[in-house]
């Protein structure tokens, strides 16, 4: 597709497009930088401030987080930077409430674990910020509802910073979608197949693996994310998997999810993790809910089919397991390969790269050399851009409040289908009927770039 095409094709269109800033509550900046607050910045919150303090535009204005270790290693970062040290907020679970008071801060970032995120987003949005927050949105149905309520009524944009949206090879297959090459899409397939049992436990001393310790006794995400695998059961992490597949399918955008229905495995992957490196540990002997293979379902209105797979706890090698399917062909990205009908030999599979090097998306064509070197081979870069240029523009952000909570939304929805037998559950509506007349414009140009 030739640039002038892209461009021309892909003009961003205001249709449906309900949730925008508003007048007084926006802190506009005569600078012409985007001026954030960070609330957490523990492993995930630095990749943030390190995104941050290459650019420019924007202003690492406050921090906030519970824990001085982390707060002394964003302000040892951001001084070794040449920044302007940031004021820092901590001393208790509240202490972002100080920093959203400040008149002078435009958008904050949200990177503390998944039961704070909620109530850090509702008031931040009250306080007339702009939102980006990692995954998860919310722990219950409601959470979401609530995310969605505050952000019309306030005006604020709400954007989770689901990165895995924004990888190249993802694009390219969006890009090869839109296009036609796989026809009309039947069925879509995602997920999260990452062995973290080093992520949920560790030693004490180092973020990731080294012991066998969790909570109080160990460092960075073990230190709350486990007690999620102990005491639920469900898809604890959907966004990678259904992010990505959410634009393939046009979800909220002409297109809908419908209903939802989960399956889980018995769990033993923890435990048996947990005695291998520490006979007789007592962590061995708990008793973890959360299935060590998690598979959900979900019926979209248009007829498709979406297949997602959590699967953290058992060894092997890290893969979104993304397959995208049509009357035309498909892309599978375990066995990085694609098959077109009539291009591809009968029965053959062809190697994936050949495929996306010729419809590599636009936008990485053209920001190629900004996004090297930015994590999780760049698309951090895409995820952390588009939402400071729509603070910056007063613009929607690319993926809004709706997308947010639809992602999301599917852990407690997994989690009340395993409670109640593997009963189908009824997706929400949190368009409330708007999805039928919205307009996909994500990537579709750089008109938020």
């Amino acid at each position: 597709m030739e640039r002038r095409d892209f461009i021309k094709n892909g003009a961003f269109t205001a249709a449906g497009l309900t949730i925008l800033p508003t007048g007084s509550l926006f802190a506009s900046s005569d600078s012409g930088k985007v001026r954030v607050g960070y609330i957490g910045v523990g492993a995930r919150g630095m990749s943030h401030i390190s995104e941050g303090a290459l650019r420019d535009d924007v202003e690492i204005v406050a921090i906030c987080d519970t824990q001085e270790s982390s707060l002394k290693i964003c302000r040892n970062f951001i001084a070794k930077k040449g920044r302007p040290a940031a004021t820092e907020y901590t001393g208790g679970l509240d202490a972002y409430k100080k920093l959203l008071d400040r008149k002078d801060i435009d958008a904050v970032i949200i990177a503390t674990p998944w039961q704070f995120h909620r109530d850090q987003a509702v008031d931040a949005m009250k306080a007339g910020k702009y939102v980006g927050c990692e995954v998860i949105a919310g722990l219950s149905v409601q959470d979401h509802w609530d995310i969605v309520n505050t952000s019309e009524k306030t005006g604020m944009p709400y954007m989770t910073l689901e990165n895995v949206c924004y990888r190249r090879d993802v694009m390219a297959a969006l890009n090869m979608v839109r296009q036609g090459l796989f026809g009309e899409l039947v069925h879509l397939e995602g997920g999260y197949q990452h062995n973290l049992r080093n992520v949920l436990f560790n030693n004490g001393k180092d973020y990731y693996g080294g012991g066998v310790e969790y909570g109080p006794k160990a460092l960075s995400e073990a230190q709350w994310r486990t007690q999620f695998n102990i005491d639920q059961d469900g898809d604890l992490y959907p966004t990678h998997g259904v992010g990505p597949l959410m634009q393939y399918a046009n979800i909220n955008r002409g297109n809908s999810f419908t209903s939802l229905v989960s399956f889980s495995s018995k769990a033993r992957g923890l435990a048996a993790y947990v005695e291998e490196l520490s006979p007789g540990h007592p962590n061995a002997k708990i008793n973890y809910k959360n299935g060590d293979v998690t598979t959900t379902m979900i019926n979209c209105a248009n007829g498709e089919t979406v297949l997602l797979s959590h699967d953290t706890h058992l060894p092997r090698p890290y893969s979104i397991g993304f397959r995208v399917q049509g009357t035309k062909g498909l892309w599978m990205d375990v066995n990085k390969s694609v098959h077109i009908e009539h291009k591809s030999k009968d029965h053959a599979w062809d190697k994936a790269d050949e495929w996306f090097a010729k419809y590599d998306h636009p936008l990485w064509k053209k920001y190629e050399a900004e996004a090297v070197g930015a994590g999780h081979g760049g698309m951090d870069w895409f995820v952390f851009n588009g939402f400071i240029q729509a603070v910056k523009q007063k613009k929607q952000t690319p993926i809004d409040v709706y997308d947010s909570v639809t992602m999301s939304v599917i852990m407690p929805l997994s989690t009340k289908s395993l409670k109640e037998g593997n009963m189908p559950q009824k997706f929400p509506d949190f368009t409330k009927g708007k999805w039928k007349d919205r307009k996909n414009t994500f990537a579709l140009d750089d008109s938020g770039f």
